[in-house]
């Protein structure tokens, strides 16, 4: 490489105002996408958003996310079937009009999205030496949401919906997925076009709960 090419590698980019008005509203339309069209989203394109959610920062560079694609008509039916015992043992902790209004969410993408995706942690990466996480090594988990959240806004700039399906039995993936055993399910994951696009998230819109002001979140000491 020449001294020219290493110099520019090293420019720095520019963040103006307009790329960070971008940035808000990307912020603001990355929603949790229950429904999906039947589009096929390019395999190539899968790929690339994995190797952008591989920047996300880890604990020590450990980088322990491992991506498991779901294409198998087996494997697909485990999870939605897993989803399914879940839901139903899920509905009985509501009940009167909770109850109604949770029966009636779309709370899985499991039959519609074209793309699914397992994120797992491999809690005994050697990666990282164990750099920053001896204290804390909740970290390691920390650290492979990080990639969920890097690829969730990845792909709505490339007009992909995601959905995150955390209903279900851990253990009972690793098994229908067949993966290593000590490997932890960090989120089960839909991806594709969204039937619909709204900057309001739809449980806000559903009336299932509220936004809470950044008063009640902020503290100061």
């Amino acid at each position: 490489m020449s001294t020219k090419d290493h110099q520019d590698d090293l420019h720095e980019p520019e963040f103006d105002e307009s790329f960070r008005q971008q940035f808000e509203e990307l912020l603001k339309w990355r929603r949790d996408v229950r429904s999906f069209r039947s589009d096929p989203v390019d395999a190539r394109l899968v790929e690339h958003l994995i190797c952008l959610a591989s920047l996300a920062p880890s604990v020590g560079h450990s980088q322990p996310w491992r991506f498991v694609i779901v294409e198998s008509d087996k494997c697909r039916e485990s999870v939605r079937a897993n989803f399914e015992d879940c839901n139903r043992e899920a509905l009985k902790l509501y009940s009167g009009e909770k109850a109604h209004l949770y029966a009636s969410l779309k709370l899985a993408g499991l039959r519609d999205a074209p793309v699914q995706l397992a994120v797992f942690l491999s809690e005994k990466t050697h990666h990282g030496s164990g750099l920053g996480r001896i204290t804390m090594p909740e970290t390691l988990e920390y650290s492979a949401v990080l990639a969920v959240h890097s690829l969730w806004l990845a792909a709505r700039t490339h007009g992909l919906g995601l959905g995150w399906v955390s209903i279900l039995d851990p253990v009972k993936v690793n098994r229908g997925l067949n993966v290593c055993p000590s490997w932890k399910l960090i989120a089960y994951l839909c991806i594709g076009y969204p039937k619909e696009d709204n900057s309001s998230p739809e449980l806000l819109r559903r009336g299932w709960e509220t936004t809470l002001p950044v008063g009640q979140v902020l503290v100061k000491r």
